[in-house]
């Protein structure tokens, strides 16, 4: 699963990593976050104001793929206060890590359902006891949910963002069997150039195939060079 990072794409009109700055300092929050999903190209878009040493961090180890506040949000309507999800494994091997970035435990993940099946996932956090945590919580929580809605429905508006999500995630094997037919190859000779099997590349096509919105492989390579995804030969 491929990962986008919003903020370094240019958005004319919007500073993305600047609003979650103010809801931070609005509701004395230490740090926030948004991510959706993509669900046909199998990408997270998002942006954070974590330090960036830690989203690299969180990135390289996948941890977009465990985090049990990112899953159980995703399938949830509610609120996901971060308390509750302590004793998952997937949350302490998360966390031990995010202490040595000075990111604590205590937090929340709102999620948004839009109307075209859209999902975002807007998380806040803050270093403080329990107590001091439900205390600020119950003060703020329709403030956020508020700003959670406003933020989704602002990004999935955007025009960048609207190419990123058209921008189909082909693997690296997917985009290199299409480059092979594109160059005339039969899935045979594809199949003996990549010592795989007929029906891996098969697989492989069938994958490219879903991803590109493609009906036929023809059109599949069609789309990938209008998209710049592979070379026309």
């Amino acid at each position: 699963m491929s990962v986008i990072d919003l903020s370094k794409v240019p958005y004319p009109e919007n500073n993305l990593r600047l609003f979650l700055d103010e809801v931070c300092e609005a509701h004395e929050l230490d740090y926030a976050a948004y991510a959706g999903v993509n669900p046909i190209a199998g990408s997270v878009h998002g942006f954070v104001n974590y330090p960036d040493e830690w989203q690299t961090h969180y990135v390289e180890r996948g941890y977009q793929h465990k985090d049990p506040a990112l899953i159980l949000a995703r399938r949830s309507i509610a609120p996901v206060d971060w308390h509750g999800l302590r004793s998952a494994p997937a949350f302490q091997t998360i966390f031990r890590d995010a202490h040595d970035f000075g990111i604590a435990e205590q937090g929340l993940t709102i999620p948004v359902r839009g109307p075209f099946g859209d999902i975002g996932l807007f998380s806040v956090t803050r270093d403080c006891p329990d107590r001091e945590w439900q205390l600020l919580k119950s003060k703020i929580l329709s403030d956020l949910q508020g700003a959670a809605v406003q933020l989704h429905d602002n990004v999935v508006r955007s025009h960048a963002l609207t190419r990123t999500l058209m921008h189909p995630a082909l693997s690296k094997r997917e985009t290199e069997i299409l480059q092979w037919i594109a160059a005339g190859k039969s899935q045979q000779d594809v199949a003996d150039i990549l010592s795989i099997s007929s029906r891996t590349v098969e697989v492989h096509l069938r994958s490219g195939r879903t991803k590109l919105g493609a009906l036929t492989t023809a059109q599949a390579v069609g789309r990938a060079i209008g998209m710049g995804l592979i070379c026309p030969d």
